[in-house]
């Protein structure tokens, strides 16, 4: 099963992604990922997106577009793949096609958890993380508060609210990520693809919602 899985920041796409991995046995390609390993690794068009990083430019559609191919023709995507945060455009939606169809694939399904905007900056702004690098440890002001304002749970260190986690930033993400995606959205249900999840409940009811649309219950 090949999915595209799509929703703005904050609605819970990577941890439903770690409980599809997990039901499903497919690997989630990452695009920041692939990228960081393509150039780690040295391969051809990892070298290539690194003369454009090194040169602080943006990689181009056809660098990332190489890499994923590459990603997608190893054997852990035989079964499956889940896309996380590609494609972004039209036009990398056009060219992802044609890629898959060279390996003798498509793509399955588009699950798109939508969630209201209002909760979605309500969840993005109540987040504070614990200051200790070693410790990391996440809570939200609303929903998982620490037993003591400010001062982590875990090991006492303070707690802070992430730069891109204030309002006017959270806004900004949310405006960014809406006039990308709607003609994604657009271009996937033109082909009957898009499978709309409302992002709200508990998060196994949420994965339930997902598995069902699926066609196999979770």
């Amino acid at each position: 099963m090949n999915l595209i899985l799509l929703g703005g920041p904050g609605a819970g796409k990577g941890t439903q992604a770690k409980k599809l991995i997990d039901k499903y046995q497919i690997p989630q390609i990452s695009t920041g990922d692939i990228l960081r390993a393509a150039v780690k690794e040295g391969t051809p068009m990892g070298k290539k997106a690194k003369e454009f990083m090194d040169a602080g430019q943006l990689v181009p559609d056809e660098v990332v577009i190489g890499i994923i191919k590459d990603r997608l023709a190893q054997p852990d995507c035989k079964k499956g793949f889940i896309l996380d945060g590609f494609p972004r455009t039209v036009p990398q939606a056009e060219a992802l096609e044609k890629v898959v169809a060279s390996l003798s694939s498509k793509i399955d399904h588009v699950v798109s958890i939508d969630v209201d905007e209002e909760a979605l900056v309500t969840r993005l702004t109540g987040r504070r993380t614990c200051k200790n690098a070693a410790c990391g440890q996440m809570f939200h002001i609303e929903y998982t508060p620490p037993k003591k304002a400010g001062v982590c749970d875990k090991c006492g260190s303070e707690l802070y609210q992430r730069d891109d986690d204030n309002e006017t930033t959270v806004r900004s993400r949310l405006s960014t990520y809406n006039q990308a995606t709607k003609p994604l959205i657009d271009f996937y249900t033109g082909k009957g693809l898009v499978r709309p999840i409302k992002g709200e409940g508990g998060i196994d009811d949420i994965f339930t919602k997902i598995c069902g649309i699926l066609g196999q219950a979770a």
